[in-house]
């Protein structure tokens, strides 16, 4: 048999039979990662419920931001499986003769015509026809001009319409929709709703809306100085000196300093928060260290102006372009903001060269505290000038062979993943994540499992250093420390991270649990950014095996174990004491779809030198009396346990 002959019955024919059409709603089904990224169940604030929940509301912000509606009611139903969204908002209502096209026919919509939607989020004609094709049950009514029009659809099929009736009910004008995500298998399997990733998203949109009220579950949402508010609201250290707050047309800018090392940043266009970025905060921060430095007039380093700054910026854009349609990062293309096309690169340059410069020379008090924080931060520099140039040398050569690193294909910073498959570019790349892992023996489990695609393996060696109360010089004396910096790619900042996850993967006893600590504690210190940016997670893995020759239970908890017992016949159990005992065939099971993650995320009331201090500082008498107090004894022995 030839060679080509061998290839074609491997792969099948490729015939006139192969070419299919899919339909709007079949295409949106097949492949959701194309309009709403990744997929989930509602654990991770980035799962694809919460983006359907976004693009509904998005439509009716962009109501409001055209000056109709100054009420939007939100109602998610939470701390239940299969949970509904119903959204109301008081807008001029979708045109009732197209209603049902604007909400089930894709590049269909308003916001094409310029005209009727100026500087939206939504400009596809996309989100809300997602929202319907992935929905088990979807209902969209519309009031407007004294008459309604209502209409419900199941996994995007049309099942009933009103058509265009007189509004009898004198319902207020505007529009209201509700859907049920759909948990077929393949999509949203076994979701539920939680409150803290909604009530993050709604802040955020009465931040950039000021006028703007959410009513959400019974709470409100209402912000009067924007960006101001946000970092007021947001920040886990206090401010070196008052929050600047600068205003213009399409223009919004919020900034302080703080003793934290690294920089900060909040990002909207349009009113989405551009999670990672993109041309305008590359702009805005490009701008900050040039006007600062001009304003002195003074041989400064751009990286000892920023360092410890937290900032926030708004912009308004005509047509943006996004790198996907999750909209979490604006596309690096020369956009303009006006008719006259200026750059946005230009327009924040423009705007802080004469805001930012304005105000600095009106208020000597800030410009003192200023001047101190950029002096202390050049210290620091200078002072560990050697010891950072050998270990720059040292990652440029660790770049293609880190030692601790065993990498992965696709990255989060990469501009065109080059692997193909059949989901998304932009899904694999939200997939991609690196496992620091302690010893050689869990990271060869983890090595051998995992998909080689979007998953990287950091090895530590023993328990590493810890660094609370230390200067960044740690970071490049320690060799783990410096290459995990040089594998993260942060050392100026998240705007090129590699990884979408960072997870700390250790055992789950008292060496594990410390390690946790110490990793947790040198993001902290140095990299605060990567937590609060919802990027660092603890991986949960089995405490026990319960099985017999029928079935496999893994039980995470001791409640899962009882559980479990009661449900296997004749038993066997095994506890796992460390990653390195759980066999690769079996680490597959944990890492990949149903992969159990503990997000690690900070408040507002969480401060961290507090918090570290605390728990990584001197062993006081405080925290002895904190250990005594909460000290849970476990009993190692397991009744019917087969170490």
């Amino acid at each position: 048999m030839k060679k080509e002959d061998i290839i074609e019955s491997a792969q099948g024919e490729y015939t006139d039979d192969n070419i299919i059409h899919l339909d709007d709603r079949e295409h949106i089904r097949r492949r959701p990662g194309m309009y709403i990224g990744k997929l989930g169940d509602g654990k991770f604030s980035d799962d694809g419920i919460y983006v359907l929940i976004k693009e509904t509301i998005d439509n009716s912000i962009d109501e409001f931001r055209m000056g109709e509606g100054k009420v939007i009611e939100v109602n998610v139903d939470l701390d239940v499986p299969k949970g509904s969204v119903r959204v109301r908002d008081y807008g001029r209502g979708i045109p009732l003769g197209k209603m049902v096209d604007a909400v089930s026919l894709l590049n269909t919509g308003g916001k094409y015509d310029t005209k009727s939607f100026k500087k939206s989020v939504g400009m596809n004609g996309v989100g809300t026809k997602a929202v319907n094709a992935l929905s088990e049950h979807f209902v969209v009514a519309s009031y407007r001009d004294g008459m309604m029009r209502r209409a419900e659809f199941e996994r995007g099929h049309l099942v009933s319409d009103t058509g265009v009736v007189p509004n009898e009910t004198n319902e207020a004008r505007g529009t209201y929709i509700q859907f049920q995500p759909d948990d077929s298998r393949g999509l949203f399997e076994n979701y539920q709703f939680r409150g803290e990733f909604i009530e993050t998203m709604l802040r955020n949109y009465s931040y950039l809306n000021t006028g703007l009220t959410l009513k959400y579950n019974g709470q409100k949402f209402h912000s009067k100085d924007g960006l101001f508010d946000l970092l007021k609201e947001n920040m886990t250290a206090e401010p070196l000196y008052p929050i600047i707050h600068l205003q213009g047309e399409d223009i919004e800018i919020a900034l302080t300093h703080t003793d934290q090392s690294g920089e900060e940043y909040f990002s909207f266009v349009n009113g989405q928060h551009t999670i990672q970025g993109g041309t305008h905060q590359a702009a805005y921060r490009e701008a900050i260290g040039k006007t600062i430095k001009e304003f002195f007039a003074k041989n400064m380093e751009l990286s000892d102006i920023r360092n410890g700054i937290v900032g926030a910026i708004a912009i308004n854009v005509e047509e943006p372009t996004f790198e996907s349609q999750t909209k979490i990062k604006l596309g690096s293309r020369d956009m303009s903001l006006r008719e006259d096309s200026i750059s946005i690169n230009k327009f924040v340059n423009d705007f802080l060269k004469k805001e930012l410069d304005n105000y600095l020379h009106k208020t000597p008090e800030t410009v003192a505290t200023l001047l101190q924080k950029i002096q202390d931060s050049e210290k620091e520099r200078k002072a560990i000038a050697g010891v950072t140039k050998l270990a720059r040398e040292r990652a440029k050569k660790n770049l293609l062979n880190n030692p601790k690193l065993r990498d992965c294909r696709i990255h989060l910073n990469d501009a065109k993943p080059s692997f193909s498959s059949k989901d998304s570019q932009d899904d694999l790349r939200l997939d991609t994540c690196i496992f620091i892992t302690e010893g050689l023996s869990a990271s060869g489990s983890i090595t051998k499992s995992r998909d080689v695609n979007t998953q990287a393996v950091f090895s530590l060696r023993g328990k590493p250093l810890n660094s609370y109360g230390l200067t960044k010089k740690v970071v490049y004396e320690n060799e783990e420390f410096n290459c995990l910096q040089s594998a993260l790619n942060i050392e100026d900042g998240l705007d090129d991270l590699r990884y979408n996850k960072v997870i700390i993967a250790t055992d789950a006893d008292v060496d594990g649990m410390h390690i946790r600590l110490l990793m947790l504690t040198f993001f902290l210190q140095f990299f605060p950014d990567l937590v609060k940016k919802g990027h660092v997670y603890i991986l949960q893995t089995p405490l026990f095996r319960v099985k017999n020759k029928q079935e496999i239970r893994y039980c995470y908890s001791e409640e899962e174990r009882v559980a479990a017992l009661a449900a296997v016949k004749n038993p066997e159990i095994t506890r796992f004491k460390g990653l390195g005992e759980i066999s690769p065939d079996e680490f597959t099971g944990f890492i990949g779809k149903n992969i159990r993650l503990d997000q690690v995320s900070l408040q507002k009331s969480d401060s961290v030198h507090e918090l570290l201090n605390f728990y990584m500082g001197k062993n006081t008498t405080e925290r002895q009396n904190f250990i005594i107090e909460n000290l849970v004894v476990e009993q190692d022995d397991v009744e019917g346990e087969n170490d």
